[in-house]
């Protein structure tokens, strides 16, 4: 007769041989091993959602103009070296900067301007696009900003802001003005391209019934490529209708058609009077003008085409962008008072090659 005791201890010991013997026994390897894990799907609503912009600018101001009711929005970052000053193109904001700004800010003070018309500026005439106003509205605010204690200043400026950048600096108003740069617009392919802007801006999605359905629109619809940039930037150019009960853009473009060609026309030829070091960055191979070619044989001007890229280099490769704008400011020398300062240490920033392409240095 078996002892219990002995039954249980035996039990036992074959449960830890099964177990060692399951241990031992490998599974055969599946075809599907090596696939790794998906990752978690993000809904619309995740991936397209907006980003608040601290964290990429430092903080935000509102300047009042004096005798006006004009009150301008801008955002800032930096704190040591020249202010690069940008103007966003038409429909856009001075979030249009925001990612590039978080790289140049190591080395720049930074500035971004929201427009009449657009962002949360808020003026007297919103539909006053002329060239004379904007640029008068740009002057008007670094001398509310500034006063008498100016830095030295370097002009951005993106399409629509390209050409307002580009008569700021032709006026000769801004005594420490220390460079230009302008991004993606020439004006031979600027005037051909208006008799076809009504039906492009009449062609584009006009309501959003949320802030996430714009963002996905402008990335999937090719205005955007980057879309961190596009949940930065995208919001506030929108605005509300309370009528229709849906988000709509906050600038009426199509209603200043009659300022248009003038923020082109003979544009070529005040961007080579302008007295200071000048950047032309584009997106693609448009063919310059008569004028500019002439000014880039003559070494007038630096010209760099970025690959691939959309309109808006600074949102689609702001990386390349913040690069490129530090590199000028470090080939120049331009300090935070127009001179290079010993000590301040600026660093020619690596371009890549694959996607840069210097035409004329």
């Amino acid at each position: 007769m078996t002892d219990s005791s002995n039954l249980s201890s035996l039990l036992e010991e074959e449960d830890e041989v099964g177990e060692n013997s399951k241990q031992q026994i490998k599974p055969l390897p599946s075809a599907f091993s090596s696939i790794p894990n998906r990752p978690a799907i993000q809904t619309s609503l995740q991936k397209y959602a907006p980003l608040e912009w601290l964290g990429y600018f430092d903080q935000e101001d509102y300047v009042s103009i004096a005798g006006t009711n004009d009150v301008f929005h801008i955002y800032m970052a930096g704190s040591e070296g020249p202010v690069v000053f940008c103007l966003h193109g038409g429909g856009y904001s001075g979030l249009s900067f925001a990612l590039s700004t978080s790289k140049i800010k190591e080395k720049a003070r930074v500035v971004a301007m929201d427009l009449r018309g657009h962002g949360k500026s808020s003026t007297e005439n919103e539909l006053d696009l002329s060239i004379e106003t904007l640029s008068s509205d740009v002057l008007a605010v670094l001398k509310t900003m500034y006063k008498d204690s100016l830095p030295a200043i370097v002009l951005v400026g993106h399409s629509m802001g390209g050409s307002v950048a580009v008569h700021v600096a032709a006026k000769k108003a801004i005594p420490k003005l220390a460079g230009l740069i302008v991004v993606d617009v020439v004006e031979g392919t600027a005037m051909a391209s208006l008799i076809h802007m009504q039906k492009i801006l009449s062609n584009r999605m006009q309501y959003f019934p949320t802030i996430e359905k714009a963002v996905e629109w402008s990335v999937k619809g090719g205005y955007l490529r980057n879309i961190e940039s596009a949940r930065l930037s995208i919001p506030s150019a929108l605005k509300y209708d309370d009528s229709k009960k849906c988000y709509t853009y906050r600038t009426r473009l199509e209603e200043t058609e009659r300022y248009w060609k003038g923020w082109y026309e003979g544009l070529s030829d005040i961007f080579l009077s302008c007295p200071v070091p000048k950047l032309l960055l584009l997106a693609g191979t448009d063919r310059l003008d008569r004028s500019l070619t002439i000014g880039q044989m003559q070494g007038k001007f630096q010209m760099v085409v970025v690959r691939h890229t959309g309109h808006a280099i600074q949102e689609d490769v702001p990386d390349e962008f913040a690069s490129l704008v530090l590199n000028f400011i470090a080939r120049n020398r331009i300090g935070p008072n127009g001179v290079e300062i010993p000590g301040l240490g600026w660093k020619k920033q690596k371009q890549p090659p694959d996607e840069i392409s210097t035409i004329q240095e």
